[in-house]
């Protein structure tokens, strides 16, 4: 009788989590991508929401709410809600990401409420754990259901590394916010630090140096869009160039100039040392037994700000070590996630407890 009653009980189980499209989540600075169990990536979209001021109505999330990104009249917001990793305004990033599990469940109800793996920096502190946390479940998440994965550890499981193994296992996430870079061995951190050095920062370092260079402003969008087409951080014979607009602080109108990769990479170079300094520092703290690991293994970069041009390069010149970036980098978190929230049992040692 007993093992007629598990033989129902397990199956029904298994029919009940299908109902209950459990959600892994990389809540990024710049993207938000969201995995779905049985399904994988369903959502990858800008971390951008748009707010009617007077109702707080989310006018638009994602890639429609980036495009009005510093052109919204007085009565309309489109903001980031996420900062250097972490959330930084608390009921619009709720409402981005309730926003986007409705989209990713096309309106249908559910018989059981999601559970969510959702990876955060590293360097997260209890209180921004918590609003992290209190974000997913407002958003619709299961109450016992909420699951926290630091971001390296996700971004090393989704780039394959077997962090199970007695060996070394580096990773370097570098993302919009922030820069993770963990030593990973056993299931455990040797080491695991953050900073909040990434893509933002690489963006606002271009927009500076066009304000002392040219006397020319230039938007966030503008910044990326130069370091996505010719930033480098390695000295190139190519002498790529593209034209930007901005506008002229002197006399206040409109100018378009011709930007030169040379003059990117010097934009950079500060940025880009910021996060060779802490690869470093990880490295100076590994012990020798996982140190002579890693001049095989090498160093593993994931995350968007990895494909900037010479990066790996540039790494693998100042460490003396092999450097590869990941396969699709900017999927690596959600990946991890993904595979954690399908082997929780396995993978429970790697969780974060609030």
């Amino acid at each position: 009788m007993k093992k007629y009653l598990i033989d129902k009980i397990v199956p029904a189980r298994k029919l009940f989590s299908l109902f209950s499209n459990d959600i892994a989540i990389d809540l990024g600075t710049a993207n938000t991508v969201v995995f779905v169990r049985n399904k994988g990536i369903v959502l990858d979209e800008p971390s951008v929401v748009a707010v009617k001021l007077s109702t707080n109505q989310v006018l638009a999330a994602g890639k429609a709410a980036k495009e009005m990104l510093g052109k919204t009249p007085e009565n309309i917001i489109a903001c980031r809600p996420m900062r250097d990793g972490v959330i930084a305004d608390f009921e619009r990033a709720e409402s981005m990401l309730r926003y986007f599990i409705r989209k990713v469940h096309d309106n249908r109800r559910t018989l059981v409420r999601p559970r969510m793996v959702i990876g955060v920096p590293s360097g997260i502190t209890q209180v921004e754990l918590r609003a992290v946390e209190e974000s997913a479940k407002q958003a619709g998440a299961r109450g016992d259901g909420v699951y926290i994965i630091k971001e390296p550890i996700a971004a090393a499981i989704g780039a394959g590394l077997p962090i199970h193994e007695p060996r070394a296992n580096m990773i370097v996430d570098i993302g919009g916010g922030t820069t993770e870079v963990a030593v990973i061995t056993l299931m455990g951190e040797v080491f695991c630090r953050s900073i909040r050095v990434g893509g933002d920062e690489m963006d606002d370092a271009i927009v500076q140096y066009v304000k002392r260079k040219y006397n020319l402003l230039i938007g966030e969008r503008t910044a990326e869009q130069i370091k996505i087409q010719i930033g480098t951080v390695m000295p190139s014979n190519k002498g790529e160039s593209m034209p930007i607009k901005g506008r002229n602080l002197i006399n206040g109108v409109p100018q378009t100039v011709n930007l030169h990769s040379e003059e990117v990479n010097e934009a950079l170079l500060e940025t880009v040392a910021h996060i060779v300094d802490i690869i470093k520092v990880a490295l100076e703290n590994t012990p020798p037994e996982l140190s002579s690991d890693l001049v095989d293994t090498g160093i593993v970069l994931a995350g968007g700000g990895s494909l900037l041009r010479g990066l790996d390069a540039l790494i693998s010149k100042e460490t003396m070590l092999p450097v590869r970036v990941a396969k699709n980098p900017l999927l690596c978190v959600v990946n991890g996630a993904g595979r954690v929230l399908d082997q929780l049992d396995f993978f429970k040692e790697v969780l974060m407890i609030s």
